[in-house]
């Protein structure tokens, strides 16, 4: 079955069906503003707006997940890959609704004005009507999942469904609360969740999200299926991780490392890391089931799409792992990883305590006590500070014989532990900083990994250069032998994925990128991803901007991706415009956002040698004087290290049909499409 399933696959991925050169847009599916949604995008939506893609010319619809995430508004916390997200469902489309045509109007009218779409409060409405249409048809559905019924037909071709609503009705008995806080089931197997699905007292509850999940699948497939009839291709986004509070975790926890926080290493913009909280993948255990979760997964996404977004597509090959008892993921490290040993160092001359030296991190009497007289925030005085500093050092450290140096206790094992303490704010901040002050850490017993930052430590600066010289030398070897083993898992895993799935793979390979990463790209012809803003020649002086015939046609064009700002707001709050204007050959660029320079702007952008150019909605929008916002931030979908009720609720600044009567627009963008690629210079390889 599976080596039938892989040569289907590889046979339909070798045509030249994505062969040709597009234009595209990037939409929430919620910011769709459709003749008869709700206050928010649902997937009817989408045919609608397919059809001002095809009069502007627009080829490719790039979608954000539209999972089931419950009420947390960002997509990419699903509570599971499979199901889709019920606060997309048109009500008024479902055959039992007809004796509710007032409620579904009157919930319309509720929401149909909000700039931006109220996440929580539509989808409780929605929630809650759905139940009475339930209720009032619940005989008549039970019916529909007997075995031959549409329904029971349904369920037998989605199993995934029944963990899902076994999950989904638990949860909602337990307002809402992740599973491990649950007051039963934390811990579940595929005999108990069976046996759940079949009690008979729980039946009808079951049978809602099921019921829920049919009709959000026949919605989302006609809708896709008449966006692939316009000739346009429809891409999805795959996050690469799930939540911990999932039914996925929850009912596999043998897929998962739920130990570990997947994340990124700290940069320019996340001193301390990015820790996302999701648990990384037991690809080894993962592996032994010839990956079935994961050919599961795509196969339901291709009922729907035909081509998908790889989110962090270096996670495939190594993903940035911290402890699950961290706030921060400075001390993180990448996963796999050839370790140094405990050996290597003692070959370089480190004896005991100089290995405990460079693994872990100490303090020096004084800093603590300067810590707290910078920082204690008002009057203090040195009694004060003396009480203080005594819990600190009596809850938290150990010293160091005689010597004014102490070390960590060993019951202090991560940043929590520290917090538990409940020391005074400033003393909490030292020791938090202190404890990521160490060259190496230790995430297994005599397997070191450097820390990011390793060269900003107390240790590194204490050695000699003889000393600096070799370490370097060591952890650069052990970098470069990792990333053999990073290549030779990345080819396997995303060989594994083109393999089970005709749709067209798209990688966001952005951050920190080894070099193994594009070889194996661009031998599976996989697109990568290039955002103009970030395109650059970081190593060179004046850091240039990649010139757009240098683009590699294997790739996706964007000036601005969910997580930035969009690019009128740059070009009017972060860019080097002069830079930029002088890379774009238009040194006297309007200070000021306007149409004219988005036409400037995103034709330069459109001649791209990249396959794809693909632009936010709001990018293609600037481009009409009708569509701008007052402030260019609110037209932002997220502010990354943010929780408010503003990310991830963007709507279109009118409906669809408005929209489409804006001809200048329409026209603006369809001279995008017919642009062709800019050519190399003569004698330019």
């Amino acid at each position: 079955m599976a080596n039938s399933q892989k040569n289907k696959s590889s046979e339909s991925n070798s045509k030249d069906e994505f062969s040709e050169r597009l234009i595209g847009t990037v939409v929430p599916l919620g910011a769709l503003r459709g003749s008869e949604s709700t206050g928010v995008g649902e997937f009817p939506d989408l045919v609608e707006f397919a059809g001002l893609c095809v009069k502007m010319g627009v080829g490719l619809i790039q979608l954000l997940p539209v999972n089931d995430t419950g009420y947390q508004t960002s997509p990419y916390f699903a509570l599971t890959v499979f199901a889709l997200h019920p606060l997309y469902l048109r009500i008024g489309d479902l055959p039992e609704a007809g004796p509710f045509a007032a409620k579904i109007k009157a919930l319309g009218h509720r929401f149909d004005q909000d700039a931006r779409f109220a996440f929580e409060s539509i989808l409780r409405a929605k929630i809650g009507l759905l139940r009475e249409i339930y209720a009032a048809n619940k005989a008549e559905i039970a019916n529909k999942a007997q075995k031959g019924g549409s329904l029971g037909v349904w369920i037998e071709e989605n199993p995934w469904v029944k963990e899902y609503a076994v999950f989904r009705r638990i949860k909602e008995a337990n307002d809402e609360k992740g599973w491990k806080e649950w007051s039963s089931h934390q811990h579940i197997d595929t005999k108990e969740i069976e046996s759940l699905w079949n009690d008979r007292k729980l039946k009808d509850e079951h049978l809602f999200w099921a019921w829920l999940q049919k009709a959000l699948d026949d919605q989302f497939s006609r809708a896709a299926k008449a966006v692939a009839d316009m000739g346009i291709l429809l891409e999805g986004d795959l996050p690469i991780l799930i939540n911990e509070d999932s039914a996925d975790v929850w009912a596999h926890p043998e897929y998962f490392n739920r130990e570990l926080s997947a994340g990124a290493p700290p940069d320019m913009y996340s001193p301390e890391g990015q820790r996302w909280g999701f648990p990384t993948y037991r690809w080894d255990i993962l592996e032994k089931n010839d990956y079935d979760w994961w050919r599961k997964r795509l196969k339901v996404a291709e009922k729907y799409y035909k081509a998908y977004r790889i989110d962090h597509v270096l996670g495939f090959f190594r993903i940035w792992a911290s402890s699950q008892r961290d706030n921060t993921s400075v001390l993180g490290w990448f996963n796999p990883y050839i370790p140094i040993t405990k050996e290597e160092l003692v070959s370089l001359d480190f004896d005991e305590s100089r290995i405990r030296w460079v693994t872990q991190p100490h303090v020096p009497t004084g800093e603590l006590w300067d810590a707290l007289r910078s920082n204690w925030g008002g009057y203090y005085n040195e009694g004060d500070i003396a009480v203080e500093a005594e819990r600190a050092f009596g809850q938290a450290l150990d010293r160091i014989g005689e010597e004014e140096l102490w070390l960590f206790k060993n019951h202090i094992t991560s940043e929590q532990d520290i917090i538990a303490l409940n020391l005074h704010p400033a003393a909490q901040a030292y020791l938090i900083k202190a404890w990521h002050n160490r060259l190496f850490v230790e995430y297994e017993e005599g397997s070191y990994f450097p820390t990011w930052l390793y060269r900003d430590t107390r240790a590194y600066a204490s050695l000699s250069e003889t000393e600096k010289e070799a370490l370097e030398e060591l952890v650069e070897k052990h970098r470069a032998d990792s990333e053999k083993i990073w290549e030779k898992q990345g080819q396997k895993l995303l060989t594994m994925l083109k393999e089970s799935t005709a749709m067209l793979p798209c990688a966001e390979d952005l951050g920190a990128v080894p070099d193994c990463v594009p070889r194996v790209l661009g031998k599976l012809k996989i697109l990568g991803l290039r955002v103009v803003r970030w395109y650059r020649d970081w190593e060179a002086e004046g850091e240039p901007y990649y010139p757009f015939e240098d683009y590699p046609e294997l790739s996706v064009c964007t000036p601005a991706v969910h997580d930035s700002s969009t690019l009128r707001e740059w070009w009017d709050r972060e860019a080097q415009q002069e830079v930029f204007a002088t890379f774009i050959g238009v040194p006297a660029l309007p200070k000021i956002y306007n149409p004219g320079a988005a036409k400037i702007v995103l034709h330069k952008i459109a001649t791209a040698a990249s396959r794809y150019r693909v632009f936010q909605i709001q990018d293609l929008l600037h481009l009409s004087p009708r569509w701008y916002a007052a402030d260019p931030a609110s037209e932002r979908i997220n502010v990354p290290g943010t929780l408010n009720e503003f990310n991830w609720t963007y709507r279109l600044p009118a409906p669809i049909a408005e929209i489409t009567k804006d001809a200048d627009l329409i026209n603006a963008v369809r001279e995008l499409a017919d642009i062709k690629p800019a050519k190399k210079a003569k004698g330019k390889r």
